[in-house]
């Protein structure tokens, strides 16, 4: 199963970033004030962008780390920088997933 991260713009400037099967569906139940506190505060105006995960616990992985950004940062990462949430998830084939994990055999 995808799961997605996704940032909404919202009113006042400001952003939301969030976690869904269907970004298209959650946008419309945070437009129809059944989302999180802070968009029924700010309206989503717009899906700003949204990527796809290989599964929840990469796509809450990089949604925290999403969240440590600073707004001019998530815009940056939105236009495909993504340089500064790259240290433990990567970015392949259009989908982000956790890097292998080494198995120590000794």
């Amino acid at each position: 199963m995808i799961w997605y991260v996704y940032i909404l713009n919202c009113r006042g400037g400001r952003l939301y970033t969030g976690v869904a099967l269907d970004v298209v569906q959650r946008f419309e139940a945070h437009c129809a004030g059944k989302g999180a506190r802070f968009t029924r505060a700010f309206l989503p105006e717009s899906i700003m962008a949204q990527w796809p995960c290989v599964n929840q616990r990469v796509a809450l992985q990089l949604e925290y780390a999403i969240k440590q950004l600073s707004a001019a940062d998530k815009k940056a990462f939105a236009a495909g920088q993504h340089g500064k949430v790259g240290k433990h998830l990567r970015f392949e084939d259009c989908m982000w997933s956790a890097p292998p994990t080494v198995i120590d055999e000794d």
